[in-house]
C-alpha cells in the first residue's frame, strides 16, 4: 500500500480537499481508505442501542455488521492511542491511504493551508510536510506550494509522491 497524510490547522480544508480527492483518485481506477485523527473523543454509538450496551458492559472490541456495511469500535480504555502503523495494519489492502491529520507522526504529508484563517504555516525545513496545498498564492517555499482548488494536480501529486508501506500483518 502506499499512504501519504494531509495536515492542517482547524478549518482549513482537510476534510474538503479528501472529499474532492477521493472521487479523482477513484475514477483513476483507485482504492482508497482514509484514517483521520480525532483531537476530541468521539463515538459512532448511541446509549441504549445494542453495542453500546456491549462497550459499556466491559467488550475490548464490538463489531457492528449490516447488509451494507461494518464497523469496528475498539475501547483504548487507558491504553495509549495505538501508533499510526498498527492502524495502517488493520485495513483491508487498497492502493493508497490519506491520512488525516497525525501531524506528529513521520510520513510525508501536503499542509492544507488557507492565509485568510489567520494560521502559520505548520511547515519546517526539518517537518515532513514535502508541499502545501493554499487558495492563494504564498511567499517562496523550498517545497512545492499546490494551489488547493486543482483536485486533479494534487491528485498528480499525491500519487507521484504517497510512501509504500507494507503494514505488518500480525
Amino acid at each position: 500500500m502506499r499512504m501519504i497524510g494531509l495536515v492542517g490547522r482547524s478549518g482549513s480544508g482537510k476534510t474538503t480537499l479528501i472529499a474532492s480527492l477521493l472521487p479523482t483518485l477513484r475514477r483513476r481506477g483507485l482504492t482508497v481508505s482514509t484514517i483521520k485523527h480525532a483531537h476530541h473523543g468521539f463515538d459512532l454509538d448511541r446509549p441504549g442501542k445494542d453495542s453500546f450496551v456491549h462497550r459499556e458492559a466491559g467488550a475490548k472490541e464490538v463489531m457492528l455488521v449490516s447488509d451494507s456495511r461494518w464497523a469496528l469500535m475498539h475501547e483504548i480504555r487507558n491504553a495509549p492511542q495505538p501508533a499510526l502503523e498498527d492502524l495502517v495494519a488493520r485495513l483491508a489492502p487498497v492502493d493508497l491511504v490519506l491520512i488525516e491529520g497525525f501531524h506528529t507522526h513521520r510520513h510525508a504529508a501536503i499542509e492544507v493551508h488557507r492565509p485568510s484563517e489567520g494560521h502559520d504555516l505548520m511547515w519546517r525545513e526539518v517537518s515532513d510536510i514535502i508541499a502545501v496545498a493554499s487558495d492563494e498564492s504564498l511567499p517562496a517555499l523550498a517545497i512545492p506550494v499546490l494551489n488547493l482548488n486543482d483536485t486533479e494536480a494534487i491528485a498528480d501529486f499525491v500519487l507521484a509522491k504517497a510512501e509504500n508501506y507494507v503494514p505488518a500483518r500480525t
